[in-house]
C-alpha cells in the first residue's frame, strides 16, 4: 500500500529540525486547549500544531466533505470512527498544505497564531475517550526476566505463555495524559518476616515501559478479528508507562491477577501516531516456537522498529537515562494481541485502548522496568547527582520517549511524562 503522506521526498515550508519528533511524514493527531480554545482536534508539524478546527472552518478541508465539527470535541473518537478512508485523505490533505512547493497556506497572513500555534503555548489533552483498557504481557525477554525473580530460570515462563498473548482488563478511568502527577499509593503488602500482610504506601513503585494501540473500529458481540484484518482496526499508537506497585502486585496477584498494583494510574502520550505512518519502520520480530495455532499465524513483517528511552529526573536534578529499548522485541504483535483478544467474540469499540506490557530487549540496558533494571533492588542504580534508585522515590519525574527512523526521517510521538508525589 503507497501512502502519499508517507513519502520521504516531501519537504514542508515549514522548518523543522532533525530531532523532532514531527516531520511533514508523520502528521499525528490529538487534542489541544489554550486561552483561546476550549478542545480542538489538532496534528503536528516541526514545533507547531496545527488547529484542524480552524484549517476546516477557513476552508482548507471543503474537498474532504468533513463536518467541521468533528474537530471541536473533547476526544478524537468521533473523527477516528468516520474510518481509515477519511483519516487516511485528511494526512494526505494536509502533506498536501505543508508541502514545500504548495502556496495555500504558506503565503497566508494571519494563520499563525489560529491555525498554527507553538506547541509550548498549548495544553495537550487527553486524545481519545478510553472506554476499555487492556494490558498484555508479550515481551519474551521482559517475562523470562521476571520469571527468573519470581519462580526459577528453569520454569521462568509459564506454560501458556507462547501459545497466546497474556493479558488483562485494566482501569480506564486512571489513564491521564502526559503532564500529570499522582500520589503514591498505598495498599496491602507482605514483608518477608512476617506472617500477616500489612497495610501503607507502596514501597517499590516501578514503571514499565509500554506503548498502546488505539482501536479506530468497532465490532458487535461475536465477532471476531483475524490477523490479517487487525491493522484496519487499529488506528495508531501511544507511549504507555503503566506504574506498578510492585509489593503490593505481589501480595495480591494469586489466584487472579493484577488489581490495586495497576489500577491507580497510567500515563499516556498525548500524540496519536498512525498505523499508516508507521508503516516504513515495519520490521520482523522474535521467531515464534512452538508454532502458534492457526488463529494467531499472521504473514509479513509485523513489528515495528521503534526507539524507546526511559529517563528519571530527581526533583532537583538531571535527566539520567534509566534504559533504552525497541519496540521490535516484541514476541507477541499487535494483530495477535487484537485476534486473540477477539477470538471469543469479544467486541471492541472506537477509543479502547490496548498496551503492548513491559517491553524489555535481550540486553541489561533494554530492561523496561526497574524491578528488572535493579534485578529487584539488589543492584541499585546511581544517578547523576550520586543518589541511588532501586524504584521511583516520591517527587521523581519518569520521561518515556520513542522514534523510528528510516531513510532520513525520524517520526516520534513527544513526551509521556509523569511525576510521582508523596502518598497522601
Amino acid at each position: 500500500m503507497t501512502i502519499k503522506a508517507n513519502d520521504p521526498q516531501l519537504k514542508s515550508w515549514i522548518a523543522i529540525p532533525f530531532a523532532s519528533d514531527f516531520p511533514i511524514q508523520n502528521l499525528p493527531f490529538g487534542i489541544y486547549n489554550d486561552n483561546a480554545v476550549m478542545h480542538h482536534a489538532c496534528s503536528a508539524i516541526g514545533y507547531d500544531i496545527i488547529d484542524l478546527y480552524e484549517l476546516a472552518k477557513q476552508g482548507y478541508l471543503d474537498t474532504l466533505n468533513l463536518p467541521k465539527e468533528v474537530f471541536d470535541s473533547t476526544h478524537l473518537n468521533e473523527f477516528i470512527a468516520l474510518g481509515k478512508d477519511v483519516t487516511r485523505a485528511l494526512r494526505n490533505r494536509l502533506s498536501d498544505l505543508l508541502e514545500v512547493n504548495n502556496t495555500e497556506l504558506k503565503d497566508k497572513a494571519g494563520i499563525f497564531g489560529t491555525i498554527f500555534k507553538k506547541q509550548n503555548d498549548v495544553t495537550m489533552l487527553m486524545p481519545v475517550k478510553v472506554g476499555d483498557y487492556t494490558d498484555f504481557y508479550s515481551s519474551i525477554d521482559h517475562a523470562i526476566n521476571i520469571g527468573t525473580m519470581i519462580r526459577d530460570p528453569k520454569n521462568a515462563l509459564m506454560p501458556n505463555w507462547k501459545h497466546l498473548p497474556v493479558g488483562y482488563h485494566g482501569r480506564a478511568s486512571s489513564i491521564c495524559v502526559s503532564g500529570h502527577s499522582f500520589h503514591r499509593p498505598k495498599g496491602q503488602q507482605k514483608p518477608a518476616d512476617s506472617d500477616l500482610p500489612v497495610y501503607g504506601p507502596t514501597k517499590l513503585l516501578d514503571i514499565e515501559l509500554e506503548t498502546a494501540f488505539i482501536i479506530g473500529r468497532q465490532t458487535n458481540m461475536g465477532e471476531t478479528v483475524s490477523t490479517e484484518q487487525a491493522d484496519d482496526y487499529i488506528f495508531g499508537m501511544v507511549l504507555f508507562n503503566d506504574w506498578s506497585a510492585r509489593d503490593i502486585q505481589t501480595w495480591e496477584y494469586v489466584p487472579l491477577g493484577p488489581f490495586l498494583a495497576k489500577n491507580f494510574a497510567s500515563t499516556v502520550s498525548p500524540w496519536i501516531v498512525t498505523l499508516d505512518a508507521l508503516e516504513p519502520y515495519r520490521t520482523t520480530g522474535y521467531t515464534q516456537e512452538p508454532k502458534v495455532l492457526p488463529y494467531l499465524q499472521y504473514t509479513g513483517e509485523k513489528n515495528i522498529d521503534i526507539k524507546l528511552e526511559v529517563t528519571l529526573i530527581p526533583e532537583k536534578g538531571e535527566e539520567n537515562v534509566l534504559c533504552t529499548s525497541n519496540y521490535k522485541y516484541m514476541y507477541w504483535t499487535m494483530e495477535q494481541q487484537l485476534a486473540h483478544h477477539t477470538v471469543n467474540g469479544c467486541n471492541i469499540n472506537v477509543g479502547d485502548m490496548m498496551a503492548s506490557g513491559t517491553i524489555s530487549g535481550p540486553q541489561p540496558h533494554e530492561y523496561g522496568s526497574m524491578m528488572e533494571l535493579t534485578w529487584r533492588g539488589t543492584k541499585p542504580m546511581t544517578l547523576k547527582d550520586g543518589t541511588q534508585r532501586k524504584f521511583v522515590n516520591d517527587n521523581d519525574t519518569i520521561v518515556i520517549k520513542g522514534h523510528c527512523v528510516k531513510n532520513g526521517i525520524r517520526i516520534g510521538f513527544g513526551e509521556c511524562r509523569a511525576t510521582l508525589l508523596p502518598a497522601l
